[in-house]
């Protein structure tokens, strides 16, 4: 079984900075893509930032020079710093990955449970 644990979700200050955690467990035989998406009261899960085992990333238009998504392949860990932040950052932050439990396996979808960042003055 897979688990996907995030941490270091908060409140913080308008301008302020947050540094997101989020550490796969489990039966994981080869890991794809890790990523961040976050959804807002209201509105649909949309993805922040993605980042592929190479190393290769992708940003939402909105965060592109505010946020940075890096990993640790040896931890099977994903990171999202998060600098400079607004309050249309607020929302339920929830780490993705993609990948396979056995050789044979398909690529799977798993997810955290989700982590709240909330940004105020």
């Amino acid at each position: 079984q897979v688990q996907l644990v995030e941490s270091g979700g908060g409140w913080v200050q308008t301008g302020g900075s947050l540094r997101l955690s989020c550490a796969a467990s489990g039966s994981i035989f080869s890991l794809s893509l890790m990523g961040w998406y976050r959804q807002a009261p209201g509105e649909q899960r949309k993805l922040v930032a993605v980042i592929a085992s190479g190393g290769t990333t992708n940003y939402l238009d909105s965060v592109k020079g505010r946020f940075t998504i890096s990993r640790d392949n040896a931890k099977n860990t994903v990171f999202l710093q998060m600098n400079s932040l607004k309050s249309e950052d607020t929302a339920v932050y929830y780490c993705n990955a993609v990948l396979k439990i056995s050789p044979g396996g398909t690529w799977d979808t798993y997810w955290g449970r989700g982590t709240q960042v909330t940004v105020s003055s």
